[in-house]
């Protein structure tokens, strides 16, 4: 059993008796309001209140069963003698939202902070999964530090189309581009398009999703084991309740979420992110989320901890297999058992007085899966931190997927000023592109895009593909879906936009990626940079007024997270007097 304060606190130590306990006005309100909604006082006076915070939407293919999971944690925190109560909050789908929902995180994360901190709730429940709704909903939580649990949405189950199994994302991309390539028509993609993903939840292979829920896990903030439940599993329905009962206790306990989200925990999320062959998108997630807890989180604590971990998860897109398989094999409680040398195993989480308790015996069932230590997808963590002149504040690489010959490569630079341009253009024969040619995208950053759109995957042109190429070097201080693949060096910070090296570059100059040696360097002299950098004009700021205003005007760089400014800085907020 975890441990809070060591004692269990008494009814009227909970916060929402502020609301409900105290003898005025304002407390015969709030009471009279709640019969209002049709309960009883004994439903709810004494007990901790619970609140579900619900991602679910009509239009978010990852979330949508979360509205029956949501009733699975009410009925888990009422059993537990809870009061659930559960609010909606903004959906961030991955699939539809414009121009990307990485513009929106931080609002979510707004919106979550300052429900749980203006309603009269004593601890809460988590319910998200698809890309930035997790890091969103832990950034905001972890701001007003009350007890917590995360209920991670799960992974759809795997696509089928003929006698193959699809991932979707990974198989999305490779599948576009043979049709780019003349290899297929359109009826395989309609077929394609029926078979991908058919089932709710998030995407099933290694991608931004997989990665941030398995984070949370290793993190210590759901319940053993919740990260990989398919989404339409009995067991996830299982997990939800588990979780409802889970959260009455850690509100007894007091175990508040900052004693979960330590140093030691962010450095195990890392670890475990490298060594499932992870997003790249995470190193921005956890950098924000780690700022929230007080937790100095840099691009070098990435870069270090990669060289001290494999890759044992054998999942695509750098793999095989699909998060079904790896939930089978052991889930992440028997993928951190094979890391429990690299690992800190003393510290609490949300179900467990340690870490080392949690995973202690844990199983591997599947060794193709979840590789022995003897027997590594990579002898390193799967992303590689760059460092040179042309991202001085740091680039990442995702280099397990890529082409190993391009690892060490040094071509002339092909410039797209913006994502349109390049789509216009990309297939045009005149620009001559061959494989050798680095590809340039900019102005695709966080203040560029605007919100740092998954652009990275640059589309290789029609007649290259056409020659059997399927990996060439691309640039550019956009990010890529985590389901993706290439040598694509992503996050480029400072970004184009607010004039970092990317915005200097030219067609025609020499660029050299080497992964060994962390380095991406323009071959370019410092006075030919600081001309072009004297000739440079910033370009027009994309929004006028609205969020997009705030956003522009509040917004970090990727090497620091892509928080907001205001947000990010420490400072005392005042819980709000409810009498």
């Amino acid at each position: 059993m975890t441990e809070g304060t060591g004692r269990r606190i008494a009814p009227e130590e909970l916060r929402s008796h502020q609301w409900y306990g105290t003898d005025g006005l304002r407390s015969f309100s709030h009471r009279a309001r709640t019969r209002q909604l049709g309960y009883l006082p004994e439903e709810h006076l004494g007990k901790p209140v619970v609140a579900i915070l619900n991602t679910w939407s009509d239009i978010n293919p990852c979330h949508v069963h979360l509205r029956d999971r949501a009733q699975a944690v009410k009925r888990g925190v009422w059993q537990a003698g809870g009061f659930p109560l559960e609010f909606p909050v903004s959906t961030l789908s991955e699939t539809f939202q414009k121009p990307t929902p990485m513009l929106y995180r931080n609002m979510l994360a707004m919106e979550t902070e300052e429900l749980l901190r203006s309603y009269p709730v004593d601890g809460a429940v988590l319910l998200g999964g698809c890309d930035k709704s997790t890091p969103a909903l832990l950034m905001g939580a972890a701001s007003v530090d009350l007890p917590t649990v995360f209920v991670p949405a799960g992974p759809m189950l795997p696509g089928h189309w003929r006698d193959e199994i699809l991932g979707s994302g990974t198989d999305m991309w490779k599948y576009w581009d043979d049709r780019r390539a003349g290899l297929i028509g359109d009826c395989e993609m309609g077929e394609l398009e029926n078979g991908l993903a058919r089932s709710p939840g998030h995407c099933m292979t290694m991608g931004t999703a997989s990665t941030l829920t398995a984070a949370a896990e290793a993190l210590g903030v759901t319940v053993p084991g919740a990260s990989s439940i398919p989404a339409v599993d009995s067991g996830h329905d299982r997990m939800a309740a588990r979780s409802g009962l889970r959260i009455v206790e850690l509100v007894w306990q007091q175990l508040t979420l900052s004693r979960i989200l330590t140093a030691d925990a962010y450095e195990d999320a890392v670890a475990t992110v490298l060594a499932l062959g992870g997003s790249t998108n995470a190193v921005i997630h956890l950098i924000a989320m780690a700022g929230r807890s007080g937790v100095k989180l840099t691009l070098d604590d990435f870069d270090r901890v990669a060289r001290t971990v494999p890759v044992l998860a054998d999942l695509r897109p750098g793999g095989k297999y699909l998060m079904e398989d790896f939930h089978f094999a052991g889930g992440l409680p028997g993928f951190l058992a094979r890391l429990t040398d690299v690992l800190h195993l003393d510290r609490p989480t949300v179900a467990h007085t340690t870490m080392r308790e949690q995973i202690e015996g844990a199983p591997v069932h599947n060794a193709d899966v979840i590789r022995e230590r003897a027997d590594p997808l990579a002898e390193e963590g799967g992303v590689a931190v760059l460092r040179g002149n042309l991202c001085p504040d740091g680039a990442v690489i995702k280099h397990i997927a890529a082409e190993p010959r391009l690892l060490r490569h040094t071509g002339p630079a092909v410039v797209f000023d913006d994502y349109k341009e390049m789509q216009r253009t990309v297939n045009d024969p005149a620009l001559a592109l061959t494989p050798d040619h680095v590809m340039v995208l900019r102005n695709a950053g966080p203040k560029g895009g605007p919100g740092m759109p998954e652009y990275g995957m640059l589309p290789i042109p029609d007649y290259l593909l056409k020659q059997g190429v399927r990996d060439m070097v691309r640039i550019s201080d956009a990010r890529m879906s985590g389901t993706s693949y290439g040598a694509c060096v992503l996050h480029i910070a400072p970004e184009s936009f607010v004039g970092g090296p990317l915005a200097l570059v030219r067609t025609g100059d020499l660029i050299t990626l080497d992964v060994e040696a962390r380095l991406l360097h323009l071959d370019v002299t410092d006075e030919e940079l600081e001309a072009r950098r004297s000739a440079w004009t910033p370009p027009p700021a994309r929004y006028g007024r609205g969020y997009g205003a705030l956003y522009q005007d509040q917004i970090t760089q990727a090497d620091t997270g892509c928080d907001f400014t205001f947000l990010a800085r420490p400072g005392e907020v005042p819980d709000p007097y409810a009498g």
